[in-house]
């Protein structure tokens, strides 16, 4: 008689863990198929880039010996203004021109902020492509194809139009060279292809 009792619990006791088993098996191909099956690892933007919480960009203060200080993006490259940006909101540097100068641009303008020493207002525009640049006291930035490292400051002064950017938002000058950062307000003849 104990076997025979014995018996019907041990069937019952499989029959509910084979049932538990189903259920859970049931449960894991739902979620399966709601989700799309494997998911994916974010991918880290911009990176190596000089970055905040969350992946923003954090404009930093470098010094040159020579012109001073002056702001910079992503790996610590130099940014740089453009003289002939005279129409608040708009870039003039578009086409071959933002091949030679990227744009300083983000998904957001959240997405930008301003490290020490950067006393500037950060702000941005949209660009004919519909790009987000980011602006310092109005003025859009960029960098310069020819730096390729943190310190290289190779678009100084290129065209008469060409300008690393104070940490104010203004255009380090040739008065720089004293180590204080000046605006450059003269005139250029820079014209087509010689600006870029």
């Amino acid at each position: 008689m104990t076997a025979l009792a014995h018996g019907p619990n041990q069937a019952r006791r499989r029959l509910g863990g084979m049932a538990a088993l189903l259920a859970s098996a049931a449960i894991i191909a739902a979620c399966s198929s709601q989700t799309g099956g494997a998911t994916t690892a974010p991918v880290a933007t911009n990176p190596g880039a000089t970055t905040a919480a969350g992946g923003a960009i954090v404009l930093a203060v470098a010094t040159d010996a020579t012109l001073g200080a002056h702001v910079t993006g992503k790996d610590g490259l130099s940014l740089y203004v453009f003289e002939k940006d005279t129409i608040a909101g708009k870039s003039a540097c578009s086409g071959d021109c933002a091949g030679s100068w990227p744009a300083l641009t983000v998904a957001s303008a959240s997405d930008v902020t301003a490290g020490s020493g950067v006393t500037g207002a950060i702000g941005t525009i949209t660009r004919d492509d519909g790009k987000i640049q980011v602006t310092l006291a109005g003025h859009p930035l960029y960098y310069f194809s020819g730096d390729s490292a943190a310190g290289d400051t190779k678009g100084q002064g290129k065209g008469d139009v060409w300008y690393l950017t104070s940490p104010t938002g203004d255009a380090v000058g040739e008065a720089a060279a004293s180590g204080a950062p000046a605006a450059t307000t003269s005139a250029s003849t820079c014209s087509g292809p010689t600006c870029y």
